[in-house]
Formats: structure tokens, sequence, C-alpha cells
């Protein structure tokens, strides 16, 4: 296979993997009302079924790594398709409350595998253009969620809530078959490199890591939040579950756009790989959402949900490439996407639950979303000390091993790179830098 037939496969499986990667979580939201009433659960019951999973898919992401060096990227990714693959085909005949919960957790757990593993598959194959590759592999994750939150209630309006939810197991089944033929054109690069190189210290006493992580996973919460109760928020406030179900299906239409065009905004006007200005501009936008969606919901609902979606889009893949762009080799950028992701999904999945329990008590929504207002305040402070000159000396910078400081020659050079605006990914060769279209 030629080097562009080969980048336009890749792409094409990427994208029909990473649109099984959220129907699980929103597909359940526009039907909550018709499971709370089959299943008997409580809105804090049911806030499971979306928090579980992304608790499966932040505790599953440590344990990524392992599965990559024992079974290979090739086969973890299979087995989390196989493991979505069951768990939204068990709904089709899930009656009861239990039945659902452990669907979640499997297909959770199955979602973390691939989250962890992909990214730095393309990290290795699109180093040269990653901005644009972890773009479109994002907008594929709203859009995937997107079509959760409309096609859904059709389904189960024509057949049964348990078929709708069980739909999903479809695509899945096709985004494996596609995988597996794709692994037998055209294998994965291999990291052989990376048998040679230095021994990493755990990322567990890297604080970089845990901000970047702390940070992910404040991105991830008002988007768990708002898939597990935007729509639940305005069918209480009159609208029906169709409608409802539509803004969310708008929400993660901008979200994907701006997954999208975000990241390669940054890249074409942006210097270097300083992505704070459109991390901050992303930030500002779901802030001023979230205002809206206090105030005024009913007034301007397309606006509420296009600045919400907008912001959230474009920056939960800014932040895979601002962790990406922290680490040039390959192996360890892959390392440091799964422990951000690790803690990040499982601070996001708090955010859901706090806002079921929040909804018992209290009876409404907006405690939860001025919550939520006040975690971006949180956030665009934070995002200052993400500066490019910073992401060298910061990977080194953890208990027990020495200040890159006390390296000013290598410092250097990772100035001089930034400086040049050089691309990231520059591993000395290791990485395949094929033409993208």
């Amino acid at each position: 296979m030629n080097p562009r037939a080969s980048n336009l496969a890749w792409l094409a499986v990427i994208v029909a993997i990473g649109l099984n990667l959220r129907p699980l979580l929103t597909s359940i939201s526009p039907l909550m009302g018709v499971i709370l009433n089959a299943t008997g659960l409580s809105f804090r019951g049911a806030s499971m079924l979306t928090g579980l999973p992304v608790v499966a898919m932040g505790v599953c992401a440590f344990g990524a790594s392992a599965l990559s060096r024992s079974i290979g990227n090739a086969r973890g990714v299979a087995i989390g398709l196989v493991a979505i693959v069951a768990a939204c085909a068990g709904r089709f005949v899930a009656g009861n409350a239990a039945a659902l919960i452990v669907s979640a957790a499997i297909a959770g757990t199955g979602v973390a595998v691939i989250q962890a593993l992909l990214p730095g598959v393309m990290k290795t194959r699109f180093a040269a253009r990653l901005p644009f590759a972890m773009g479109l592999y994002s907008a594929s994750i709203m859009a995937g969620g997107g079509l959760g939150a409309s096609i859904t209630p059709a389904v189960a309006s024509r057949v049964s809530w348990q078929a709708g939810l069980a739909f999903w197991a479809l695509p899945a089944l096709i985004a494996l078959a596609l995988w597996m033929l794709l692994m037998r054109a055209d294998a994965l690069p291999r990291a052989s490199s990376t048998r040679h190189a230095k021994p990493a210290p755990s990322l567990f006493f890297n604080r970089r890591a845990w901000t970047l992580g702390i940070f992910f996973g404040l991105v991830n919460g008002g988007y768990t939040s708002l898939v597990a109760w935007m729509p639940a928020y305005y069918q209480q406030l009159g609208r029906g579950v169709t409608e409802s179900g539509a803004l969310l299906a708008m929400l993660t239409l901008f979200q994907a756009s701006s997954a999208l065009l975000l990241p390669m905004a940054a890249a074409r006007f942006g210097r270097g790989r300083d992505r704070r200005p459109w991390l901050a501009l992303g930030l500002v936008a779901q802030l001023a959402g979230f205002g809206l969606l206090l105030v005024a919901p009913l007034s301007a609902p397309l606006v509420v949900v296009a600045l919400l979606g907008g912001g959230l889009g474009g920056v939960f893949a800014l932040s895979l490439v601002l962790t990406l762009d922290h680490a040039d080799d390959p192996a360890l950028a892959a390392r440091l996407v799964a422990f951000v992701q690790g803690v990040g999904f499982v601070i996001a999945a708090i955010a859901p639950v706090v806002a079921g329990v929040v909804r018992d008590v209290s009876g409404g929504f907006s405690m939860s979303w001025m919550m939520l207002a006040a975690s971006l305040i949180a956030m665009i402070a934070l995002n200052i000390v993400f500066g490019p000159r910073s992401y060298a000396r910061a990977m080194q910078q953890q208990d027990g091993a020495p200040d890159a400081l006390n390296a000013p020659r290598d410092t250097r050079r990772t100035r001089r790179a930034d400086r040049s605006s050089a691309t990231p990914g520059t591993d000395g060769g290791n990485a395949r830098r094929s033409p993208l279209p």
C-alpha cells in the first residue's frame, strides 16, 4: 500500500473507531425518563449509567500500557471494540438496572483501552500533522456522541428502548471488521527503537502529568455532566424528549466542528506549540455558555449549545495535542496520554454523579451549572502554566529525577525547537512522516 493510500485508510478507520466511543453515553440521556420508569432507578442511580463508563475509562487507562506490551496495540484496540460490541448488544435483553450498569462498565472498559492506545499510535504515524490527525479523531468522537443522541430515540420509538441502546453494537462491529482488515493490509509501526531507550521514571511522581490530568478531567467533567443531564434539564423546563435530544445532538455537532477546526487553527496561526491562547478561547466560550444556561436557557438554546459545544470540543482536542506535545518520544507520549486520561476520566466521572445528587436534593440543576462555571475559571488560570518552554523541563522535574535546569544543553535545544516552531513528534526519525491529503 502506497503512503498516501495507507494514510487515507488509517484516517478512515480511526474515524470509524472514534464514532463508537461516545454513543454508549449519549444514547442514555434522551431515554432517561423511559429508563427511570422501566427500571425504577433514582436520578442518583441513573447517573451511574454515564458516570460508571467514565470511571472505567479512567481506571482502565492506567493498565493500557501493560496491555500494549503484552499483546500489542492492534490486539488491544480489537479487544476494546469487542467489549463495546458485547456491551451494546447485551442491552437488547437488559430489562433491569443491574444489567444496564454492568453493560456500562464493560463498554467503558473497552473505550478506555482504545482511547489509551490510539493517540500513541497517531503520535508515531502522523507526527508531521499531529494537530490535524488528532482533531479528526476528536471530531469523530464528538460526532459519534451526536449520532447517539439523535438516532437512539428514533430507534426506540419504533422498536423499544432496549433496541435503541443495543443498536450501537452494529457500527462497533463494522469498526472492528475494518480494523482487522487494516491490520492485515498495513501493520502498526514497530517501536523497536524503544528497546535501547533510557528507562522512563514513573509518571505518578511527575507534577506536570498530574496537572495535565486534572485539566483534562475538568474539561470532560463539563461534557459528562451535559451529556447526562442537559436533556433532563430542558425536559424539566417543558421541552419534549425529541427536542431535548436534538439539542444534545446539536451540542455534539458543534463539538465535532470545533474539535477539528480549533487544533488546525492553533497549528496554522499559533506560535509554535503554544496552545494556551486557543485553550483560553475554548474555555471562555464554555463559561459564556454556562452563563446563558443559567439565566436564559429557553430564549436562545441554540446559542447555548453552540458556545458549550464549540468550547468543549476544541478544548478536548487541544488538551490531547498539548499532552502529546510534552514528549517527543512516541513511547513516552503514549504513556503520558494514557496517564492523563486515567486521571482525567476518573475526575470527569464524579461530575455527573454530583449533579445527580444535587438534583435529588435541590430539585434542579442550577447549582451544578454554577459549579461547572467555577471550575472553568480555575482552568483559565491553570492554563497559564502550559508554556511550550516548560515541556521538557516539566517532564524531568519529579521526585528522584534530575531537574532539567541542570541540563542546559538539552534545554537550549528545546527552546530553539520552540522558537523555530518545530513540528511535534521529532523523535530522531522513528516517526513515520508520510504525506497526508
